[in-house]
């Protein structure tokens, strides 16, 4: 016979079971948005573990004498699939806020079980409770570290989706402070247009010199952002070449002499992550991280570039 304690208990199992399929297609979308081969082996393991979560709490209610469910997987990936589609129109911070949003809640759910299950006194459903907890409260520490990664410049464990980006790019562009002078912007653009040979000259030699265009017109850009840096810092305008600067350490066309750690390229790889180790500023080690992956790209060096830029995101959001 079911007890109020046991009708509460189930419904709230039923809850997380479908919540927890929802979270399992969220997990598969966000494989394509891996930044690195560990990432996306790490969320293929998360959309099992998931699925066995799953599995794990149908049976519970099974136990409990309740009918299995026939359409909540089906609710869970129609839901997933809404949410993936409305998240092409937001912001990738927004897009991740709203993934917490539902690991908070089943952390919460999964904690109000746990104390029905002991009430009802089913040490089995306390257990899956427990289990619950502790994988939940993983994966609300791991979406947390990624925001912070995001709030502090990046990159992130995931990437943004093209939708993402655009609109991340129109809404920090409709917020960023006009504090470039009209000289600074016109010495600016002098640079780019006089960088020699000039840009549209390259793309047409392009056409006929292949990979030789191709490189001379990447040095032109890079050394026409170098020169457009300089101008604007001597010009007065430090907002504008601060965020040139940033874009250059952030695309990785830094010369090795502008990098936080000296004699950069003379290091091996045991050295140069220990160096990394010691930096504390997450743009050094996003400056690190760009120059090695768009030049010796050792993944010795660019794994701990990576884990240095988690760990700052943790201490910055209290994790550590």
């Amino acid at each position: 016979m079911s007890t109020p304690e046991t009708a509460t208990l189930l419904a709230q199992l039923r809850a997380v079971r479908d919540l927890t399929n929802t979270e399992i297609q969220i997990a598969e979308t966000r494989i394509a948005q891996a930044r690195t081969e560990a990432v996306r082996r790490e969320l293929s393991e998360n959309a099992d573990n998931a699925r066995a979560r799953a599995e794990a709490i149908e049976s519970a209610v099974r136990e409990l004498g309740a009918v299995p469910a026939l359409v909540g997987p089906l609710l869970g990936r129609a839901a997933a699939a809404v949410k993936a589609v409305g998240e092409q129109a937001q912001p990738f911070d927004e897009a991740l806020l709203g993934d917490l949003t539902l690991e908070h809640q089943l952390l919460d759910r999964a904690r109000y079980i746990k104390a029905l299950a002991t009430t009802a006194q089913r040490p089995e459903v306390v257990d899956l409770a427990e289990r619950l907890i502790t994988a939940h409260s993983a994966t609300v520490a791991w979406l947390t570290t990624v925001l912070a990664e995001e709030a502090l410049g990046g990159p992130a464990a995931l990437r943004h989706t093209p939708f993402q980006t655009a609109t991340g790019t129109v809404v920090k562009l409709a917020t960023i402070p006009v504090s470039w002078t009209a000289r600074g912007l016109d010495r600016a653009f002098d640079v780019f247009r006089a960088a020699p040979p000039a840009l549209g000259e390259l793309l047409d030699r392009g056409a006929q010199l292949g990979g030789v265009a191709v490189k001379t017109l990447t040095e032109s850009r890079d050394a026409a952002l170098e020169r457009a840096e300089q101008v604007t810092r001597r010009e007065g305008a430090g907002s504008a070449a601060d965020a040139l600067h940033s874009f250059r350490s952030a695309t990785g066309v830094l010369e090795s002499r502008e990098l936080p750690i000296d004699d950069y390229d003379e290091l091996n790889v045991a050295s140069a992550v220990a160096e990394i180790k010691e930096l504390t500023d997450p743009g050094e080690v996003r400056a690190i991280l760009a120059y090695e992956e768009g030049n010796k790209n050792r993944h010795g060096v660019v794994s701990a570039a990576q884990t240095r830029l988690a760990a700052i995101a943790q201490e910055v959001t209290g994790l550590n």
